[in-house]
């Protein structure tokens, strides 16, 4: 019980780092865009994830658990982020690779959310294993 106990802390602590971390970085970016006083779709991008990431701390602390929608949706973001800052040299096929990352990333999430429709028939009691 001692150890469930410290681990449980050490993973609060943790969560609690995570979030000071972002809102730092949320914060200097914001810094960062008023002194360069320009905003760009690859600066939006990277505040959503930030904000993202707090959402997921904040789902954490409330349930105790993450949900993987949150990293899904997230890793989304930072895919879509990369495609728009590679410069026109890049090589094409990354693009195409990337935009298959972001299509399997998003049919997970789709599949997730829909595992529990009514219309899959999948038995409640097994569902918590997915």
């Amino acid at each position: 019980m001692l150890m469930n106990n410290s681990i449980r802390n050490i993973q609060l602590v943790a969560v609690v780092v995570v979030l000071i971390s972002t809102i730092i970085a949320f914060f200097l970016e914001m810094k960062e865009m008023y002194e360069n006083k320009d905003i760009t779709l690859a600066d939006l991008l990277l505040m959503f994830i930030y904000i993202e990431v707090i959402g997921l701390v904040r789902s954490y602390w409330e349930t105790r658990a993450v949900r993987i929608t949150y990293p899904l949706v997230i890793a989304i973001t930072a895919l879509a982020r990369f495609i728009i800052l590679q410069d026109k040299e890049s090589d094409p096929t990354n693009l195409i690779y990337i935009s298959l990352a972001i299509l399997i990333v998003a049919l997970a999430t789709v599949i997730i959310r829909f595992r529990n429709s009514k219309f899959l028939k999948i038995d409640k009691t097994k569902a918590g294993e997915l």
